[in-house]
């Protein structure tokens, strides 16, 4: 569990260190009269931080291959159909 957090933290503070550098670089870019080319860093220091909280707070990743086990319903072991040779299946002795 330990290990799981501190994961998710070490990935979050990267991706905030990202968001940082984006709006710095946001900034220099605005002051030097960059235009609509500052917009591209302030996008991204806009958007870095919600998907850093969704990852840090999506909790611990299965363990498990196995995933979803499909429904399988308890049924009684089928029974063989009766065999047409016993007594009562013969349709010639009718009529």
């Amino acid at each position: 569990m330990s290990e799981d957090i501190a994961y998710r933290q070490h990935r979050y503070l990267i991706m905030m260190a990202i968001r940082t550098a984006c709006f710095a670089i946001a900034v220099i870019v605005f002051v030097n009269h960059g235009g609509w080319l500052t917009a591209i860093p302030a996008v991204g220091a806009i958007i870095i931080p919600y998907f850093a909280v969704v990852f840090a707070n999506g909790g611990r990743e299965p363990d498990n291959t196995r995933g979803f086990m499909e429904y399988r319903a308890k049924l009684p072991a089928s029974r063989e159909p009766p065999d047409s040779s016993g007594p009562g299946n013969d349709l010639s002795k009718r009529g």
